[in-house]
């Protein structure tokens, strides 16, 4: 994982929904569009990891009801429609 992406990811709420604007793929803009203490979490407990994969899930897990939904709507069934 880069420094940069990290700043980025951790950044205050308007430059991450900036960075949002040119994001890659749906799960990268939807990460950036979450408030600023969900995108830290999962800084601190998932991003650059060796094993990421099992912790993203984990993660996604333990996130109030909202969150989990919100990712499902805008990820998820984004990606399937």
């Amino acid at each position: 994982m880069s420094t940069t992406e990290r700043r980025v990811l951790t950044a205050p709420d308007a430059v991450a929904r900036a960075a949002a604007r040119l994001a890659g793929d749906r799960e990268q803009r939807w990460m950036l569009c979450q408030p600023r203490a969900v995108r830290q979490s999962f800084a601190e407990e998932v991003f650059g990891r060796p094993d990421a994969e099992l912790r993203q899930q984990i993660w996604m897990l333990r996130q109030p009801k909202a969150v989990r939904e919100s990712y499902i709507e805008q990820v998820l069934l984004a990606e399937g429609g």
